[in-house]
């Protein structure tokens, strides 16, 4: 199938656009001691790029005649376990990445590079009929539902990291592991919930994302302040 360019480009901030907004905030969560911007893209594009490596896995996944649960749980794994490569690959060796919170930053700038990617993919369809109305509903339900869900569920995975900085390398691959299969479950709850689709699910599946939401940031405050109790205000 081909895209005239007008919806390429209509796809591309409409996905985009979103997950700027999310890093903003972040950003801003994190002006105290704030990351490299070079740093910053390149987590984001990391997460983009794990796209292309997603998708053919995930149409094996589909074709490979698993009972629903399986293949959602499939989906789950190859994407969350895709993000964390990306981070590890791309981000987390790096000398800039030296306190806690940063772990949790990163994370969630290459869950909402991922994101942004993935929701220009699913602008396509409805923008190339011209369905604008439905694709721009499509992504205002992706921007409160699914782009939050990636960035939740990368930080699981960024919060075991962070809260183990200080553990022996075998105890640390442990806890990973545990905020790995923390994000996978998550993941595939809210994908469980949306797929049935009727109104009742659907309203289960925001109240869920948003009560971790708000289990997470105040996690992260929490981090914050173990990390910066000591440190002058003007010191990073």
């Amino acid at each position: 199938m081909s895209f005239s360019l007008e919806t390429l480009g209509y796809a591309f901030l409409g996905g985009l656009l979103p997950s700027l907004i999310w890093l903003y905030f972040l950003l801003k969560e994190d002006a105290r001691c704030p990351e490299p911007r070079r740093l910053v893209a390149l987590a984001f594009v990391a997460g983009m790029a794990a796209v292309p490596v997603v998708l053919p896995l995930e149409q094996w996944i589909s074709g490979a005649h698993l009972a629903n649960t399986s293949v959602l749980i499939g989906w789950a794994t190859i994407e969350e376990t895709m993000k964390y490569i990306a981070a590890a690959l791309f981000i987390l060796w790096q000398r800039s990445v030296d306190e806690s919170p940063d772990y949790v930053i990163y994370m969630l700038t290459v869950a909402l590079g991922f994101a942004a990617a993935e929701n220009m993919l699913f602008l396509l369809a409805p923008l190339s009929t011209g369905h604008l109305v439905a694709g721009l509903v499509t992504d205002n339900l992706r921007f409160v539902g699914s782009t939050l869900l990636h960035v939740l569920a990368s930080a699981a995975i960024g919060f075991s990291l962070a809260f183990s900085l200080r553990l022996g390398p075998a105890t640390r691959a442990f806890v990973a592991a545990g905020g790995l299969i923390l994000a996978i479950v998550l993941h595939t709850a809210f994908n469980a919930l949306i797929i049935r689709s009727s109104g009742a699910t659907t309203l289960t599946a925001f109240f869920l994302i948003w009560s971790v939401a708000v289990i997470f940031f105040a996690v992260f405050e929490i981090l914050k302040y173990i990390q910066y109790r000591n440190v002058p205000a003007n010191v990073c």
